[in-house]
């Protein structure tokens, strides 16, 4: 497969160029390097700089649009600039992979796009952004569900919960993880702004890599893509002294604009992903089984090598009727897994 990735000499963007990569596809990399480094793009990838808010031309099979500004009190303190990336610049994708006949993953977001919640986000949930970041990728995700019902396509976006991992910048607000880790480490003062009860879904960069893998395999939908578990920014903190080895309590600022009190809170995955090992032929007949069984609408199977395994494993992607506890749906997976 040929795959492009804007923003993809960011944090998230390199990590999934190098998963790309690693399977053998043919990968272009387009970037600004606004935020993103040059050393991040891995060596077998081709490396194209561009602006996204300027119209471009690509030819791949699939568009993985991660590019954005999503420094949520930059999009406040200029809402023009915040849109012009994230609005003006999710159009140019679109049209760019209109052109080519290629199909588009967006990353949205989950964590702004919801604004404050005080139950389970779903899906269907209201979108109440509190941030002109939260507005930008609300505003881009109608451009996808636009485009695919006007031009019949199959464009998917995903709703990240707060991705964190390596190769995260301590210099943007939204790494909090990179942020706390970096300065503990270096013996600095930290400071949480508000009273630390603000709650975060946190979701490991890896998993988001394999949530957009699967999703340039499918067509169309928006889905959350996170863990399910909230964490307070204060217990966050604990964790992340915890994790450095030191005891050193953070000060406490005003709370700031565009920041929802809880994000995303527990946050549902419509998204399941789990690596299982499967014996040739075995997927389809497992994803009936677990169809009965979970009362799940449908799953979808991606075959893959995988050097963890011996044998081949297999992505799933889970689209619930109805809620079903991650731990309910991996145990039957696994009782019906052929021995």
């Amino acid at each position: 497969m040929r795959a492009l990735v804007t923003g993809g000499a960011g944090f998230i963007g390199s990590h999934l160029v190098d998963a790309l990569v690693a399977r053998g596809d043919e990968v272009i990399v387009l970037d600004d390097l606004s935020t993103g480094r040059r050393d991040n793009v891995n060596p077998a990838a081709q490396f194209r700089p561009h602006d996204v808010r300027e119209p471009f031309e690509i030819g791949t099979d699939v568009v993985f649009h991660l590019a954005a500004q999503a420094d949520v009190g930059t999009s406040m303190e200029r809402p023009s600039f915040d849109a012009e990336v994230n609005v003006v610049g999710t159009v140019n994708a679109l049209e760019a992979a209109r052109a080519a006949g290629a199909h588009l993953v967006f990353s949205s977001t989950g964590g702004a796009i919801y604004g404050s919640v005080e139950a389970a986000a779903y899906e269907d949930s209201a979108l109440l952004p509190v941030s002109a970041y939260g507005l930008a990728k609300r505003s881009a995700e109608v451009y996808v569900d636009g485009w695919n019902r006007v031009f019949d396509a199959h464009h998917v976006a995903l709703r990240f919960a707060n991705v964190y991992g390596p190769r995260q910048s301590a210099a943007l607000e939204g790494g909090v993880v990179a942020i706390f880790l970096e300065r503990l480490a270096a013996r600095e003062p930290t400071t949480i702004f508000g009273d630390g009860t603000i709650t975060r879904d946190f979701v490991h960069v890896d998993d988001v890599v394999r949530a957009l893998l699967l999703a340039a395999e499918h067509h169309g939908g928006v889905f959350n893509v996170g863990t399910g578990v909230e964490t307070t920014v204060a217990d966050l903190h604990a964790l992340c002294e915890r994790a450095v080895g030191v005891h050193a309590p953070p000060s406490y600022g005003p709370a700031r604009a565009g920041d929802a009190l809880q994000g995303a809170r527990v946050f549902r995955p419509d998204l399941v992903l789990l690596d299982l090992m499967l014996p040739d032929g075995s997927g389809y007949e497992l994803m009936r089984q677990v169809t009965l069984l979970c009362g799940v609408k449908g799953i979808a199977v991606s075959g893959y090598e995988d050097d963890a395994h011996e044998g081949p494993a297999a992505g799933f992607v889970a689209h619930l009727v109805k809620p079903v506890a991650f731990e309910t749906l991996k145990e039957t997976i696994q009782r019906v897994l052929p021995q």
